[in-house]
């Protein structure tokens, strides 16, 4: 990182130098309103700051998130367009038969951004009160306790797939149209348990309308620091949270990837940037170009794994 901040005030490769003389066109695959749209938008404004050039957002929505990657990675390699996402990017090759772009070869790693990791809340109701409580309840009643998501493929039933291989457990997925509906069916009592965005469970448990049992990041949550984990509650290892990072299109000029990298990792080290995300439930991150990289593709063999078991799909 600190070879990387040297290069805000170094005197680099010509391309980089001035960068960006213009606007930096920000490709969200998301519709405006979700947690990927509103962390671009945190980053955009700070990129705004920082370079004092706009970096406007442009929500291209559709086929969960796959038209506006296409767009990204088909778009001009000058720096000058960029693409903010999450976990989609990972998971999506394996829930679609097809995919019209390749994660690791038609992009660029910048830098991961943030991290947002779930809660797994129960309904008052279930008679679990711990993670081991919960994989007893569930031996016990094979296919009988329900989880709620916010879509096939989604992040909280890819959470609930995770943990139904890593527990051998049959907890059966029961899809919503969206998060919204889908905390409405957990509070309803159609669905015993999920595993809602931090963003969204902090109240409610506050409220005493769910009950937590863990936190899925592998560290607690700052927000919820008497939370324990679910890899420390019984399933060492188990790890499952949305993730926003921002990438350019395979080609982009290194040193113009750099120069973005350092200003996207000084900017998430800012205290008050940290501050103002962890009352969110969000963890600020901003990494080296190397390990987001590394990450993408870890991220991809893992999810692969627990889709083919799971046999989840999108088609």
């Amino acid at each position: 990182m600190a070879c990387a901040l040297a290069l805000l005030g170094a005197s680099g490769p010509a391309i980089a130098q001035g960068y960006p003389t213009g606007p930096v066109r920000v490709i969200v695959p998301f519709p405006p309103g979700g947690g990927v749209d509103g962390m671009g938008r945190f980053l955009s404004q700070k990129l705004y700051d920082s370079f004092g050039k706009t970096f406007p957002i442009e929500n291209r929505s559709g086929a969960n998130g796959n038209i506006g990657t296409e767009l990204a990675a088909k778009s001009p390699k000058d720096g000058y367009t960029l693409l903010f996402t999450g976990a989609g990017l990972v998971t999506n090759p394996s829930l679609y038969d097809k995919v019209p772009y390749d994660p690791v070869k038609d992009f660029e790693a910048i830098s991961r951004v943030s991290l947002a990791p779930n809660v797994l809340v129960v309904h008052p109701s279930l008679p679990a009160k711990s993670v081991k409580e919960l994989i007893a309840l569930a031996k016990a009643r094979p296919k009988q306790v329900l989880f709620a998501g916010s879509g096939s493929g989604s992040t909280p039933h890819l959470a609930g797939e995770l943990f139904n291989t890593l527990a051998k457990v049959e907890m059966v997925h029961v899809p919503y149209r969206g998060s919204g509906p889908a905390v409405m069916g957990l509070l309803s009592g159609e669905a015993s348990l999920s595993f809602l965005p931090a963003t969204n469970a902090v109240q409610l448990v506050k409220s005493g309308r769910l009950r937590a049992l863990a936190v899925t990041s592998l560290t607690r949550l700052p927000a919820m620091p008497e939370l324990p984990t679910v890899s420390e509650s019984g399933l060492k290892g188990y790890e499952s949270s949305q993730w926003y990072g921002v990438l350019a299109p395979a080609g982009t000029p290194a040193d113009v990837l750099n120069v973005l990298n350092a200003h996207v990792a000084k900017i998430m080290q800012v205290p008050d940037t940290k501050q103002r995300l962890s009352g969110e439930g969000i963890v600020a991150v901003g990494n080296t170009r190397e390990q987001f990289a590394a990450y993408i593709k870890s991220e991809i063999t893992k999810w692969a794994q627990v889709i083919k078991q799971s046999g989840a799909r999108v088609d």
